[in-house]
């Protein structure tokens, strides 16, 4: 037996409970791995909710780290005990789960469990986003909305190593400090200030190279008046709702734009992709190019107020579940 969080219907926060499972034998190709750290995101919350549909019931959460404990028939490459995270299927709000081992990474013992947990979703998807989606290079401009929250973080450390100027959106004075702090050369209040003000002025009217868009609806159409000519628009998230559908015409109109809304599945489809950008988010962690600030910790039995922090944006950085 162990203890898992399971929802048996959609809704709020209160539909997680703590129960006991039984967890059969790894299947084949599949490993056991007894988590140390669980990585806390925003979209475990549309799994909540309903809004990415899973079959009831469910364990959520798609990311941890810990010790692999059992290996199922056919798995190479692994050994019991070997330090592991992963970004996978649902599964990960428990003290023992099995994962494919396709999904697993091996991690060094200079990246802590709770590090590696809050690394492989927000980690990855930075990595995805500045180096693959759009090549940020020295002398780019890049706009990052919510600078101060997980992958927010991220993209302003990194996009700074990379030789970027990096003018960041947040919601308040204490997030903006953090937001400064992790690279961002310009902050905008975007509740006390318009946004595409401020960036036409920050840049002289020569507005940004892309803009990293993970809170969506509200953010939308100034973000496209923020960005240059064939800049690109890069949508990763809805924390403030989806995007409506839109006249497509308004690309040409606002400078033969680009827009994407990629994910990191598609990113890490293929284990060799996987497996790079792994290492080349690991090589930026080595460098000191990105640290992975945890800046909350939750026992697993209080998944409910970790939820309702993270839905009320009271986190900022990375938040783990300890099992």
């Amino acid at each position: 037996m162990t203890k898992a969080i399971r929802i048996h219907a959609t809704g709020g926060p209160e539909v997680m409970v703590l129960e006991d499972i039984e967890l059969p034998a790894p299947a084949k190709g599949e490993v056991r791995v007894r988590n140390h750290a669980i990585g806390l995101n925003f979209i475990d919350i549309y799994f909540r909710q309903g809004a990415y549909p899973a079959p009831l019931p469910f364990t959520p959460g798609n990311e941890g780290a810990g010790e692999v404990v059992a290996l199922g028939k056919g798995v190479e490459g692994f050994s019991i005990g070997d330090r592991v995270a992963y970004v996978s299927t649902l599964g990960s709000y428990a003290e023992e789960r099995n994962v494919p081992a396709k999904a697993l990474i091996k991690i060094p013992k200079s990246i802590s469990y709770e590090m590696a947990a809050a690394m492989m979703l927000k980690g990855l998807t930075a990595q995805y986003l500045l180096r693959r989606t759009f090549k940020v290079k020295e002398g780019d401009t890049i706009l990052v909305h919510a600078a101060a929250g997980g992958v927010g973080l991220l993209l302003c450390q990194w996009g700074k190593a990379l030789g970027a100027t990096v003018i960041g959106t947040v919601g308040s004075e204490a997030k903006a400090k953090l937001a400064k702090k992790a690279g961002a050369k310009h902050v905008i209040l975007y509740n006390t200030e318009d946004f595409v003000e401020r960036v036409k002025k920050i840049t002289k009217g020569k507005l940004c190279d892309v803009v990293y868009d993970g809170v969506g609806k509200t953010t939308f159409m100034g973000s496209l008046d923020c960005i240059r000519p064939m800049g690109m628009f890069v949508s990763f998230g809805s924390a403030s709702g989806a995007i409506d559908a839109f006249n497509i015409g308004l690309l040409s109109q606002k400078g033969s734009l680009f827009a994407t809304r990629p994910t990191l599945f598609t990113y890490i489809a293929k284990r060799e992709d996987y497996e790079a950008s792994a290492k080349d988010l690991m090589k930026a962690i080595s460098r000191g190019d990105v640290t992975i600030p945890i800046h909350a910790r939750y026992k697993l039995e209080d998944v409910v107020q970790a939820h309702e922090a993270l839905a009320g944006r009271a986190t900022t950085g990375a938040a783990v579940l300890i099992p």
